[in-house]
């Protein structure tokens, strides 16, 4: 972070927060302007500035002269030096908020950063402010924003990604880089101005038009767009990740800050500087074909027919001054309602947004992302680019679900309409264990969109004549399969595609799911509910779908594995190791009331029938049956540039006839379920199968670079974690106009939190292996573990481990401990 801005030349700039040294400042006003001092700092509060008074005096005296009672969203501090304390004023009165040896200015700047606000946001006014007077400073802070000032934008590498200009061929890319989501509106970071390659998108999540395979994630009427600019090569874009905004720049001619709101998911707010000319001629909202519009008197409503009811977007907006210097500023809101609803719920969402003001949605907005990231940000010191890639994963994966009722995340999460918006495995595997880690909520709202389609997964394991719940592998509104049935090669042929039919490890995924978000959250009321439904459901079908050979072993044939070179194979030993996980899991999460007593033993019967591949003489486990027998092709050796096609690079068809992996498939089982595999069997297996992995799909790397941290191989798996965080950034896949790819974002994380840090629940407890990558000074990681708040920092030399509440940890295999705030640390062999 930078440091706050000396007051120098400064003046003529919109501050998001204030630092006055009382005594330097304001003591020539102390009696003449005390009054006017004091409603210009309460109004300040009203528009959103925060400000701090510094002062060796006591609070009583301080008081006495201030008298100020802020109302927010602004806050007003008393840093007072002379007893080291801190009181915040409000129209309560003055609390103490903060005593004993600490630096005031460090204190009040990482409350700010808490809030949202920038260092290079914060203005510190000592001597130097001289005749102006901290009267006349707020004077000129309040007028810069009552005409519609827009914060300054933060520089910092670490917390911002800039791109300039527009290039054609990349613009899709950078939208959906930039793309800006509340977990339940996502809009494509497009340039505000029709721009040459442009796909700018407002997208909801899981509204869908189309059935069947035609299903696709449903345009929103766009709230984010200008006419009459003409950017070419000039417009810069900034994306804040720490507060969630999205700056835009046309030097001369545009200024506009855009964000989603992360305290009210579904209400998006543009504010922009223009000629008015320019601002007049824009269209409020930009809807898609098909929709209806209607004018209120308090805003304009636009509906769409969806799949399961309507979607709505309402706005409305205000312009000020003119000429030049004009200023708009547009609310929008979204909702979705049932086909009947005549209510209009978006209208009264934007009607209420506007009544909040506009200092206030962005202060509470900036503050709920503030607060996220107080739960989840990951620290890397000593490499600042891989600092920087994984900050916009995180970004992502906090923005692509929501924390209420369900979240349906697709393969693309809100970022664009890649794979039609279906949601994959990736959610359940991927995107739900940082979640679950972090804000559990979300992670919970993953699995009720699960639990809400249990009763389609019902349905198509009956049409298939087996018992429990088959969940689709691409599922979107109902539930049901939506996977192509077929598609045309890169030579134009139609071929056949069996996922849908056969990749059936979706159902084991959605258990694996259930089971990894109680681990870490102890949620009781999940776990007596939906989530040991879910369990059981997922172990019924694998009892009806395993076969009996008659030596007593049981097979599961003609499946996919995640390694799909290798299609309709027999005893993926991913797939039956963790249909065998879910059926012992299902057992333990369940007993004899709840479920009779001879289904659950022959579920462990089966898990305990159930053949794996494993070969005790290599310590391997083979992939499939006749994997082995294969072409023994080693693609690491003919392509050592890896990620690459190698169905192209070799043919589909001599690629399965060889031992070339697509994916992480044996080694996801190392991954997810460790214990479910032999110990100490992950040296061999990714000794053998990472040379054989082309690593063309975006799932791979980050799943790599978990297990060679597991393995000691640091230095590749810092490598590996930098290539997955580059996947987005440099395009790799030539795909991410489409969207970016969430779960790859979401492998970044594991990398982190599952191989350096070696973070796995043992029951009650937190086991942490941690180790740290060469040319890292240190690894920091904040967790959530049975509602307890962690901190974890690794340096080479020692393991920093603090939580809000007493919380049982097992650190590098030593004895368990007890850590509560004031932390411990543990030193390193």
């Amino acid at each position: 972070m930078s440091a706050p801005t000396a007051l120098g030349a400064q003046l003529d700039r919109r501050f998001e927060a204030l630092i006055l040294d009382w005594e330097r400042t304001a003591a020539a006003e102390r009696s003449a302007a005390a009054g006017a001092l004091r409603a210009a700092v309460e109004s300040a509060s009203t528009l959103g500035l925060d400000m701090a008074v510094l002062s060796a005096t006591g609070v009583a005296s301080i008081d006495d002269q201030l008298g100020a009672r802020p109302c927010g969203p602004g806050e007003l501090h008393l840093l007072l030096a002379g007893d080291s304390e801190v009181y915040r004023a409000s129209t309560e009165g003055v609390e103490l908020v903060a005593r004993g040896e600490i630096d005031l200015i460090r204190w009040y700047l990482e409350h700010l950063w808490r809030r949202g606000v920038s260092h290079e946001q914060v203005l510190v006014a000592g001597e130097e402010l001289g005749t102006l007077g901290p009267l006349r400073l707020l004077d000129r802070q309040l007028a810069l924003r009552r005409r519609g000032a827009l914060p300054i934008v933060p520089s910092d590498p670490c917390w911002t990604l800039a791109v300039d200009g527009v290039e054609h061929a990349r613009e899709r890319t950078h939208e959906a880089l930039l793309t800006l989501a509340d977990g339940r509106v996502g809009t494509r970071g497009s340039v505000l101005a029709p721009a040459p390659g442009s796909a700018p998108a407002v997208l909801m999540a899981g509204v869908y038009r189309g059935e069947g395979e035609l299903s696709e994630l449903q345009p929103a009427p766009l709230w984010n767009r200008l006419a009459a600019l003409a950017p070419g090569g000039r417009v810069r874009r900034v994306l804040d990740l720490h507060a969630g905004v999205l700056c835009q720049e046309i030097p001369d001619e545009l200024g506009a800050l855009q964000f989603s709101s992360l305290a009210e998911p579904g209400v998006a707010v543009l504010r922009a500087r223009a000629p008015r000319a320019t601002l007049e001629a824009s269209p409020p909202l930009v809807a898609p074909p098909h929709a209806h519009a209607e004018r209120h008197d308090g805003g304009t409503v636009i509906r769409i027919a969806v799949a399961d009811g309507k979607l709505e977007a309402a706005v409305v907006q205000s312009i000020a001054g003119a000429g030049e210097d004009a200023s708009l500023e547009r609310i929008a809101a979204y909702a979705t309602t049932s086909a009947e609803d005549s209510s209009k719920p978006a209208l009264r969402r934007v009607q209420r947004a506007r009544q909040a003001g506009r200092e206030r949605l962005l202060s509470e907005h900036r503050r709920a992302w503030a607060q996220r990231w107080e739960q989840a940000d990951v620290r890397i010191d000593g490499d600042p680019e891989l600092q920087a890639g994984i900050r916009l994963a995180l970004f992502h994966l906090i923005a692509c679900a929501g924390d209420h009722g369900e979240a349906a995340v697709g393969a693309r999460a809100l970022t664009g309409r890649g794979y039609r918006g279906h949601v994959f495995w990736d959610s359940d595997v991927f995107v739900l264990p940082f979640l679950a880690a972090t804000h559990p909520a979300s992670a919970r709202a993953i699995l009720e969109y699960r639990v809400r389609r249990l009763g389609a997964a019902q349905a198509a394991a009956r049409a298939a004549g087996r018992a429990g719940a088959r969940f689709a592998w691409e599922s979107a509104a109902s539930g049901e399969d939506v996977t192509p049935r077929s598609a045309r090669d890169r030579a134009g042929r139609e071929v056949a595609i069996y996922t849908g039919q056969r990749e059936e490890h979706i159902v084991a995924d959605v258990a694996w799911a259930a089971g990894y978000y109680l681990d870490w959250t102890g949620d009781e009321t999940f776990r007596e509910g939906s989530g040991r439904q879910l369990l059981v459901e997922t172990a019924r079908y694998w009892a009806s779908r395993a076969e009996r050979d008659s030596d007593g072993s049981a097979h599961i044939r003609g499946v996919i594995g995640p390694d799909e070179y290798h299609e309709l194979v027999d005893d993926n030993a991913y797939t039956n190791v963790m249909a065998r996980w879910n059926l012992r899991r299902a057992f333990a999460e369940t007993t004899d009331g709840a479920v009779e007593r001879t289904e659950r033993l022959a579920w462990l019967d089966l898990a305990d029938a159930l053949v794996d591949g494993y070969h005790p003489d290599s310590g391997l486990y083979e992939q499939f049956a006749g994997f082995f027998a294969l072409e023994p092709l080693v693609i690491a050796e003919i392509a050592p540039r890896r990620p690459i096609a190698a169905d192209l690079l070799l043919s589909p068809e001599r690629v399965h006839q060889a031992q070339v992996v697509k994916q992480a498939d044996v080694l996801m089982l190392h991954h997810l379920v460790p214990n479910e595999v032999v110990h100490g069997s992950l040296i061999a297996n990714l000794a053998f199968y990472e040379p054989r992995t082309a690593h063309s799909s975006s799932l791979s790397l980050g799943v790599h670079a978990a297990l060679l941290a597991r393995a000691g191989r640091l230095a590749e798996a810092r490598a590996a974690l930098a290539s997955t965080t580059r996947i987005d950034l440099d395009d790799v896949s030539g795909s991410t106009a489409g969207g970016v790819h969430i779960a790859a974002m979401g492998s970044v994380w594991q990398a982190l939190a599952f191989g350096f840090l070696g973070a796995r629940p043992r029951g009650d407890v937190l086991e942490l292996e941690p180790q740290i990558a060469p040319d890292w000074e240190l690894l920091e990681l904040r967790l959530s573990f049975r509602a307890a708040r962690l901190r974890v920092r690794v340096s080479a030399d020692s393991i920093d481990v603090s939580s809000d509440r007493p919380t049982l940890l097992c650190v590098a295999g030593a004895e368990t401990v007890s850590v509560g705030p004031s932390g411990r640390r543990f030193q390193r062999a």
